[in-house]
């Protein structure tokens, strides 16, 4: 029979343990969502950045079957650079310990295995949601772990190759608060606004720590804190959708579906844009973890 065992790294277990601030961060984007070595480079900054704002940094993977929060640079070397590294939704944390696979975690996963460690925070660069009328019935299973996780997910918005009024819906239906810091729109990744009016706005990391307290209190589960990319980094939007119909075209044509389809618009965006969308995926990743270890540092002192 196979056992699970969560593994804490000390740092982390101890920050925890002290109540001091931690935020955890997701491996997909290193080892299916950047290029090598921008990838690696994005780790190691979105690292520093949580560390510069007084946080414990905690990069969450499965490593050969051993879900593991708080991966070493060593690991996340190895990590970047893997070929055989299988993509871990909610869904397939099972099968990649029973398997022994080393996994990458998504939005999703990593939720799961930061609530078990006690990590309250976690930064990303953007969530799943809603597929647009191409595939209609592909929803991440993001929307529902931020249904019943209780962790805030600091984000850029979902990722701009979606349909965002229905991901939008389908957070409000599970009452998950989507919150806007510094804006009223909600973001979309590459762009600074999708133009889709959101309820409720915080402008510091100490309002944002106060309606997070107040949200658990209440029984909440997950929440949605969504920053906009900055501005010299974001792509126009009347030219991302040009990008994204031509790239949605190709996919089409393949025969994309499935947990495939977002890798592979992105690679085809990247490529389209002439690298523009890596630059911004790598930009706001790291103020997605200042930001998060800022909202976690305050949420810490109440």
């Amino acid at each position: 029979m196979t056992s699970m065992r969560l593994v804490i790294r000390p740092e982390v277990a101890d920050a925890v343990a002290q109540r001091r601030p931690v935020v955890a961060l997701e491996s997909t984007l290193i080892a299916h969502g950047l290029p090598w070595p921008l990838n690696l480079e994005t780790a190691f900054t979105a690292e520093a950045a949580v560390r510069a704002e007084g946080a414990v940094p905690a990069t969450i993977a499965v490593l050969n079957g051993q879900p593991t929060v708080g991966l070493c640079e060593n690991e996340l070397q190895e990590l970047a650079r893997a070929e055989t590294v299988v993509k871990a939704s909610r869904r397939d944390l099972a099968a990649a310990i029973a398997k022994k696979q080393t996994a990458s975690t998504t939005v999703a996963a990593t939720m799961t295995l930061a609530h078990l460690a006690g990590i309250r925070l976690f930064a990303t660069g953007g969530i799943g949601g809603a597929h647009r009328q191409t595939h209609p019935w592909d929803i991440s299973a993001d929307l529902i772990e931020l249904a019943r996780t209780p962790v805030t997910v600091v984000c850029a918005g979902v990722k701009s190759i979606l349909d965002i009024p229905r991901t939008l819906e389908i957070l409000e239906t599970q009452g998950v608060p989507v919150v806007g810091f510094g804006t009223d729109q909600f973001p979309a990744f590459f762009v600074q606004s999708s133009g889709e009016p959101i309820t409720a706005r915080v402008d510091t990391a100490g309002e944002a720590a106060a309606l997070i307290q107040a949200h658990w209190a209440l029984g909440g589960g997950g929440i949605v804190l969504a920053q906009p990319v900055e501005e010299h980094t974001a792509l126009d939007p009347n030219e991302f959708m040009h990008a994204l119909s031509e790239a949605e075209q190709q996919a089409m044509g393949v025969g994309v579906r499935g947990k495939e389809l977002t890798p592979f618009l992105l690679n085809r965006l990247a490529e389209i844009t002439e690298g523009q969308t890596l630059r911004a995926n790598h930009a706001l990743v790291i103020a997605n973890a200042r930001l998060a270890a800022q909202v976690a540092r305050e949420f810490a002192r109440l």
